[in-house]
């Protein structure tokens, strides 16, 4: 879906975030980060493509982490989108509205959906921030102005997963909710192989980076 007007002057990394801070749906609210996450990575791809002498290796760096964004991007939104199905199948329902206090009643729920929360937002060492790193160092070297405003849309991205987690994990538990049921054993394993490969691409990234730039130096140069 194209983004209100407003938005449009915007780059895409903010106004997805933006138009995901206004979203009381949950699944909508992660969808619309996909539009913000997807913007990091064209503004890569544009720092890459941009005809600058002398800028090689700034290039370079920023294909480099729209490739990675586009990995984190899938194990980080998939976990998100599963804990969101998960939403569904005990409630019928994604109305952020109808929720709250679950930290008690299901905590392993609670610490899946905080991991995949930072590391959508970008926090140190979670893939999110490798890539999100590499993507505006090496694009504030070929477009400043526009890499400054693209940092609006992390700032959003964390104000919008911060009041996520506190309006459905925290306060109030509902009456309806008491009987929520905790992560099952099949959702548990796959959430745990998405989560773990988010981690070890923030703590040890070299591996990745390493497959990645090899291609991307012999594409841009540097």
């Amino acid at each position: 879906m194209p983004c209100p007007s407003r938005c449009s002057r915007w780059p895409r990394s903010c106004g997805g975030a933006i138009v995901a801070l206004g979203q009381t749906n949950l699944k909508r609210r992660i969808a619309y980060t996909s539009v913000n996450h997807m913007g990091y990575t064209v503004l890569g791809i544009a720092a890459a493509g941009a005809m600058l002498a002398g800028a090689e290796n700034a290039r370079s760096l920023a294909l480099t982490g729209a490739v990675v964004e586009m990995v984190a991007h899938g194990l980080i939104t998939g976990a998100l989108f599963l804990i969101a199905g998960g939403f569904w199948a005990r409630s019928q329902t994604y109305d952020l509205d109808a929720f709250g206090g679950l930290a008690g009643v299901a905590p392993k729920l609670t610490v899946a959906a905080v991991i995949a929360a930072f590391a959508s937002l970008g926090l140190p060492g979670l893939a999110g921030f490798v890539a999100e790193v590499q993507i505006f160092v090496g694009a504030f070297a070929v477009f400043p102005v526009i890499a400054a405003i693209g940092l609006l849309g992390i700032l959003i991205t964390a104000a919008l997963f911060l009041r996520l987690l506190q309006q459905v994990f925290f306060g109030d538990l509902p009456t309806a909710r008491k009987g929520f049921p905790d992560l099952s054993r099949r959702e548990g394993a796959v959430l745990s192989l998405l989560l773990f490969l988010v981690v070890l691409i923030g703590i040890y990234p070299r591996w990745l980076l390493d497959l990645i730039g090899s291609a991307t130096r012999a594409i841009v140069g540097g």
